[in-house]
């Protein structure tokens, strides 16, 4: 009887140290993983806001979500992201509208040149207008959130004081900014950031539109000696943030709401930092010694007067498409009156 006593008692203990070895592995359920692909290097403070917005979903879902970075275009091209996101591919991307032009045509109203003055303005506008529209044309995928950066300027190898000094120039652009760089009487070259530089320096082209934080996210103030500010001309470029539809579909209903709270959080935080990286820029660009033009009011009314046919192209264009361009143009115009 004692013996059978203690038989007993080792089992139990035996069971009982099994079951703590085992607890911890049963315990935790595995991380849903996802692959999230940006084509801004590394170290570029665009790449640097993404692995925030990662992190801190992972800390809000207590890591029950893992996002991982793939910078520089290693796991889809600027100009394949969304199609990636789409295919599954990556199941969250950032990237450009406009590097798949005609893609996204409604949305292309970001891409106007209205004036915008900030990456802040530039953000909040994109994001009311999707609130506003929902566009069909980003149906196939869930976003996360848009943004758009501070004001679009050109940026050259010798002096742009007038427009008659663009005359037959060849300028790196995106998207609809090769309208721009068209109406202005130059020469448009369509071109994506991680090509720019190397265009630029040997001599494929004579300048680029873009915000002033490519002179030094993209180093280009390395290679260019002059910015332009022409506000009668500045324009904003629409970047999405999407997630794999069937990915989306597939997380707990907790975690999608911890998500959205985020996205919304970034909105702010992702406007707020073009404007930081666009003053940076600036200042880098000063200190190699480059030399900012600043338009004058008569310079700047010509410049506008250039670029508005290009509004009213947008509207005719997605009329014969069967879209409000008309309403998304006086949204957003009305809009800016607000938030500038």
């Amino acid at each position: 009887m004692r013996r059978l006593t203690m038989l007993c008692s080792i089992f139990v203990l035996v069971c009982a140290g099994f079951s703590l070895t085992i607890a911890p592995a049963y315990g935790q359920a595995k991380p849903i993983e996802l692959g999230y692909s940006i084509f801004f290097p590394a170290p570029a403070p665009q790449t640097q806001v993404a692995m925030e917005w990662a992190k801190e979903i992972e800390k809000r879902t207590n890591g029950r979500i893992k996002i991982t970075i793939f910078p520089g275009g290693t796991l889809t091209a600027a100009d394949k992201c969304y199609d990636g996101v789409v295919k599954g591919i990556s199941d969250i991307g950032m990237s450009v509208f406009a590097y798949t032009r005609g893609r996204f045509p409604l949305t292309e109203v970001a891409d106007l040149p209205l004036g915008i003055k900030s990456g802040l303005v530039a953000t909040k506008l994109i994001n009311a207008y999707y609130k506003k529209f929902n566009p069909k044309e980003l149906k196939d995928v869930k976003v996360m959130y848009l943004h758009g950066h501070g004001p679009g300027f050109l940026h050259t190898k010798t002096a742009v004081e007038k427009l008659e000094d663009l005359k037959g120039m060849k300028i790196r652009c995106t998207g609809l900014a090769a309208k721009i760089v068209e109406k202005l009487g130059a020469v448009p070259v369509a071109m994506p950031m991680p090509d720019t530089y190397d265009s630029l320096k040997r001599g494929v082209v004579e300048g680029s539109m873009a915000p002033q934080e490519s002179l030094k996210t993209w180093k280009w103030g390395e290679v260019v000696k002059f910015t332009t500010e022409s506000w009668g001309s500045a324009y904003s470029t629409g970047f999405f943030v999407v997630m794999n539809k069937k990915k989306w579909n597939g997380l707990p209903k907790d975690v999608k709401r911890i998500i959205e709270q985020v996205n919304k959080e970034w909105i702010e935080k992702q406007g707020k930092n073009w404007d930081d990286i666009d003053k940076g820029g600036r200042e880098a660009t000063i200190a190699a010694g480059n030399k900012i033009i600043s338009l004058p009011k008569e310079e700047n009314m010509r410049w506008a007067a250039a670029v508005r046919p290009i509004l009213d192209g947008y509207v005719k264009n997605m009329k014969e498409k069967g879209l409000p361009g008309d309403k998304a143009l006086k949204f957003y115009m009305d809009e800016l009156k607000k938030l500038q």
